[in-house]
């Protein structure tokens, strides 16, 4: 199979993304901010990771994903009003027009949360199955390691932002735990945990 193109773009922010409608027509796009802050080791982890990303089809794959889950939030949303507004059928027709047309928007709108958590679970699962794949490209180590970097990079800004929701949070008498609910609507997985399950990987 063709490799993918690798790209450079100018930006600071440690970055790598991988793009493309098909295996053979793809790219791997890495900032010159990832190229000055990793050593050579991190950043062919971070290619092996993205090169996986291609082999496994993901692009394609979530855009499916994606596309199916829009297509049953709008296809539900219709057909549950529908019944509802049948079931409630006065003989002012406007108000029927009215009630179908505020129901499909609630239902859009719960389906449609529904429908991102299914999308970010899948989504925090490829990243699992890339990082194996860039493990058996790039080597464990070296995978292990560019997850590392991006820790110290991230971890202090991702500090002072979740000291800034404490804060809001006692503010509002509000309990930090809800973080675990946003965790639903997350397409990576936590870096820590995407390194444990590195080196629970067996070579």
């Amino acid at each position: 199979p063709a490799m993918p193109e690798v790209g450079i773009y100018e930006s600071p922010e440690p970055n790598a993304f991988a793009t493309g409608p098909s295996r053979a027509r793809s790219l791997v796009a890495v900032s010159t901010g990832l190229l000055e802050k990793m050593t050579p080791d991190q950043i062919r982890g971070v290619l092996g990771h993205e090169v996986a990303h291609i082999a496994n089809g993901d692009m394609v794959t979530m855009t499916l994903i994606q596309g199916v889950i829009n297509a049953f939030v709008l296809f539900l949303s219709r057909i549950l009003a529908f019944v509802i507004v049948q079931a409630a059928r006065g003989r002012d027709s406007r108000g029927n027009d009215i009630l179908m047309y505020m129901l499909v928007m609630v239902f859009q709108i719960v389906f449609s949360l529904l429908g991102a958590i299914v999308v970010c679970w899948f989504s925090r699962m490829r990243e699992f199955r890339a990082d194996a794949g860039g493990a058996r490209l790039a080597g464990r180590q070296s995978m292990i390691d560019a997850l590392r970097a991006l820790q110290r990079l991230y971890d202090p800004e991702l500090a002072a932002i979740e000291a800034q929701r404490a804060q809001a949070f006692q503010a509002f008498k509000i309990s930090g735990k809800q973080s675990k609910f946003l965790r639903l609507f997350a397409t990576h997985p936590p870096l820590e945990e995407r390194i444990m399950r590195l080196q629970q990987l067996r070579d």
